[in-house]
């Protein structure tokens, strides 16, 4: 098996009272887990592709065998999404301090990131890419979609799948946004920029 479940960078209730460590030990250990099972049992059926990386199959899909390409978008997206917040995220201490200010150049995107990730129709994710030329700009993926798939470099993402806030928030969409901004680890986000 070449996919692995990532340990999380912080324990389970580190981003407590914004995200409960309930939510998190149920996403990242039973969903999570899931995406990471279902990619292997694809990728399984094809040993050709079994050892390619990740990110250079959900980035040509068309080129992977037709019976595991719907499996690989999903699961694979799921897992690389997710592993991928999971590193964007930290304590709110750590998240305010040690996890540095709010860079600069996210100001101008702050309201539109959040008009998008609240305005998206059903499941998917909210992001801050990077296209080839540098430049940002705030898209909405629906489901597990990666934004590599469009050539894209997630620079912020915001898991907008019930299963990522629905035991605190319900279905307040708008509150979990708003309560996330406090957890994001903008050292972290540098890195992708």
């Amino acid at each position: 098996m070449r996919h692995e479940l990532p340990p999380l960078p912080y324990p389970y209730d580190a981003l407590e009272p914004y995200i409960d460590a309930r939510t998190m030990e149920l996403h990242h250990t039973k969903h999570h887990q899931t995406y990471v099972d279902k990619l292997n049992e694809a990728l399984a059926k094809h040993l050709e592709i079994v050892d390619k990386p990740l990110e250079e199959l959900l980035r040509d899909l068309n080129a992977l065998p037709e019976d595991i390409r719907t499996a690989v978008r999903n699961h694979g997206g799921g897992h690389l999404n997710h592993s991928f917040f999971w590193r964007t995220m930290g304590p709110p201490a750590l998240s305010q301090s040690k996890g540095g200010s709010v860079p600069e150049w996210f100001a101008p995107y702050k309201e539109e990131f959040t008009k998008a990730a609240a305005g998206l129709f059903g499941s998917g994710w909210a992001w801050i890419v990077k296209n080839s030329g540098g430049e940002l700009k705030v898209i909405t993926t629906p489901n597990q979609d990666s934004p590599l798939m469009g050539n894209l470099q997630p620079v912020l993402g915001l898991d907008l799948w019930e299963h990522a806030f629905y035991l605190k928030y319900q279905n307040r969409r708008a509150e979990y946004i708003e309560a996330w901004w406090n957890v994001v680890n903008w050292n972290n986000v540098r890195q992708s920029t």
